[in-house]
């Protein structure tokens, strides 16, 4: 039995979760006396019910995110039902701000806002010590974490089992906060940037690399700020090259020195992905919203990076902004697209908890659901309907674009000249139109529909059309060729894949 459960519910199986290794990387002389437990977003309530209660706590502290509050919600509300005498602990980013106008806390007897590193132990220490009834009928008692020291905070590396080093995502940071102040982000809020001792992080990187770990998504939002530490960083994984290494960074896309150019080069193809948040191209728009970007150097490293390295680059625009309109995100989209990222991820803005982009509400219009993500509807200057269309745009070129199976087949969409964002929002509607749905379409059938739409509403070759995709198709050893490719003369699948094989791959291995 465990007096401390701590717990969430991670939006994947194959996430983990690093904030509650923290905290039981710090648990002190309650370690032994804690549970950490992991669950999905798909589980069934009372299983995860059941799980959590079979080991008796007395203290039950769960992470709460955008991703999984609503779940969270009906456990926490359940756990009261059948155990009100357990102290419940909330925490995270959801709860961290407006909390005492949410549901969820209302079930909670404490909710921790901020980093609990150091706040949770010390109230589990004392809640033990002095044990008492819950209280959450009276409302819970809010504890304002504050910024902890980091070098008083134990890394969590040790935490990660043999199951999440082979199966999940190993999270990893050498600092914490962001000195931006970006309206839409919570990363605004967390000022200073504050590093763990870099040394003591790197024994810890060896430590995973010797336990067989070889995929890092580091958390850092700012990898490239401090250049003496990015350094230290890159040279200890070029000295350690193995086969299947994978590291992902978020970068400031304005920020490539030639100190770090020099190291990156030396990577091979596939091993370092860059998550670049460009966001938006327009200036009037990032003064709006308190972004600063130097665009001429991010496309000037943006080039770089596809020309002289094996980089992998996933690349963010916002759709959403306030002052962002149709054309100036179109213009924006075709800007990124011409600076040739393996993928654009084109993200709907989210109304985070606690900023400030909620200035912009009454003079933009800004209207967002009340519903977790809290992704906007409409605003001044697009409408719900327009909105819409571009949340379809999206979920497509994630499929078509973003998905890896039509590298080639997109590019015939980018090869006439004009917008390629207007053509893919006409292949958009269009699809839409055809399937009413933008879920459960299975490969063949966007195959068949990118084949349809390139032959008939763009007038390309048919046979042009049919090779490219049959070359994407069975790309990755497909030799199931389908109906509508069956009159064309098209070499044997396994030739395709076979030179296709012979060529640098550039596709990502996803860290998230």
């Amino acid at each position: 039995m465990s007096s401390i459960v701590l717990t969430t519910l991670n939006a994947r199986y194959w996430h983990s979760s690093f904030g509650l290794r923290y905290l039981l990387a710090n648990m002190g002389s309650l370690q032994n006396e804690t549970t950490l437990l992991e669950f999905g977003i798909g589980d069934r309530t009372v299983d995860v019910l059941s799980a959590i209660l079979s080991h008796q706590p007395a203290i039950v502290g769960i992470g709460v995110y955008i991703w999984n509050v609503d779940q969270v919600t009906r456990l926490v509300a359940d756990l009261k039902q059948l155990r009100p005498d357990i102290i419940l602990v909330l925490g995270g980013p959801e709860v961290s701000y407006e909390t005492e106008s949410q549901t969820v806390t209302g079930f909670a007897d404490y909710v921790i806002t901020g980093e609990a590193d150091l706040a949770f132990p010390e109230l589990c220490h004392r809640l033990l010590k002095s044990p008492q009834t819950s209280n959450s009928c009276s409302g819970p008692t809010i504890i304002h974490a504050g910024v902890p020291q980091l070098s008083e905070v134990r890394l969590p590396y040790d935490y990660y089992s043999e199951e999440d080093l082979a199966h999940r995502v190993i999270y990893v940071e050498v600092s914490r906060g962001c000195p931006f102040t970006c309206e839409f982000c919570l990363s605004a809020l967390d000022i200073p940037v504050r590093l763990f001792d870099v040394d003591q992080f790197l024994q810890a990187m060896q430590k995973l690399l010797d336990r067989g770990a070889r995929q890092f998504k580091f958390v850092d939002r700012t990898f490239n700020l401090n250049l003496r530490v990015s350094a230290a960083i890159l040279e200890f994984f070029l000295e350690r090259l193995q086969p299947e290494l994978f590291l992902h960074f978020e970068m400031i896309p304005d920020r490539l020195p030639e100190s770090l150019r020099n190291l990156i080069t030396k990577f091979p193809d596939g091993v370092l992905q860059f998550e670049i948040g460009v966001q938006t191209f327009n200036d009037d728009v990032g003064t709006l919203i308190s972004r600063r970007q130097d665009v001429a150097a991010l496309k000037d490293n943006f080039r770089f990076l596809r020309k002289q390295t094996g980089v992998h680059i996933h690349a963010d625009l916002i759709v959403g902004l306030p002052g962002e309109s149709l054309e100036s995100f179109a213009a924006g989209f075709d800007q990124l697209l011409e600076l040739d990222p393996q993928e654009i991820q084109v993200g709907i803005l989210k109304r985070l908890k606690g900023t400030p982009i909620i200035r912009h509400d009454a003079e933009w219009q800004m209207v967002y659901s009340r519903h977790p993500p809290f992704e906007i509807l409409s605003n001044r200057m697009i409408s719900f309907q327009l909105m819409h269309r571009l949340r379809r745009f999206a979920r497509y070129w994630d499929l078509v674009a973003n998905s890896g199976n039509f590298r080639q087949t997109v590019r015939l969409l980018r090869s006439e000249a004009g917008s390629a964002f207007e053509r893919f929002l006409s292949f958009s509607d269009w699809l839409y139109e055809a399937r009413g749905q933008t879920h459960g379409i299975p490969l063949p059938a966007l195959a068949e529909a990118l084949f349809v739409f390139l032959t008939t509403c763009e007038g390309i070759d048919s046979d042009v059309v049919a090779g490219t995709i049959w070359t994407d198709y069975a790309r990755n050893g497909r030799r199931d060729k389908p109906k509508f490719l069956q009159k064309f003369t098209l070499p044997p699948a396994h030739e395709v894949a076979s030179h296709a094989s012979s060529l640098p791959s550039r596709q990502a291995r996803h860290a998230d």
